[in-house]
């Protein structure tokens, strides 16, 4: 695996970040956009999967960081539930639904596959803090 130094690096970070463009893309479309309920909370969801990787990136150990995604995964899952209300409220075309699901399922199986990947190669300290330089 490359080096990740920002963690607009990570795969999962950047599919989760088209993930939540799409979900704000389907919200915008009318019919949807007046769900308020629904339209806020998949938007919270999606936002969370983009926050939570980053927020874990920044975090001060490696096992925070799986910590974070742990909590990043389970809102894409949320992603994935609530499309099927958007799909059944007819918010969304059956297209619509299948590719944001597979984006949102995807994103989900990198954040896993990453999980794995930390937990087997566990680090002393974190990559994040290599070059920091620190002033009083």
């Amino acid at each position: 695996m490359a080096a990740i130094s920002r963690f607009e690096d990570i795969e999962a970070w950047k599919t989760a970040r088209r993930l939540t463009n799409s979900i704000y893309d389907h919200t915008n479309q009318a019919g949807f956009n007046k769900d308020f309920g629904l339209r806020d909370q998949i938007r919270r969801a999606s936002v969370s999967v983009m926050s939570n990787i980053a927020e874990g990136f920044e975090s001060r150990t490696d096992v925070q960081f799986i910590n974070y995604l742990g909590m990043a995964r389970a809102s894409a899952g949320e992603v994935r539930a609530q499309l099927y209300v958007a799909l059944d409220q007819k918010y969304i075309t059956e297209d619509q639904f299948k590719e944001t699901y597979a984006t949102a399922e995807t994103c989900a199986r990198q954040i896993a596959n990453f999980i794995k990947y930390l937990e087997a190669n566990p680090r002393p300290r974190r990559v994040s803090d290599d070059s920091a330089e620190y002033e009083a």
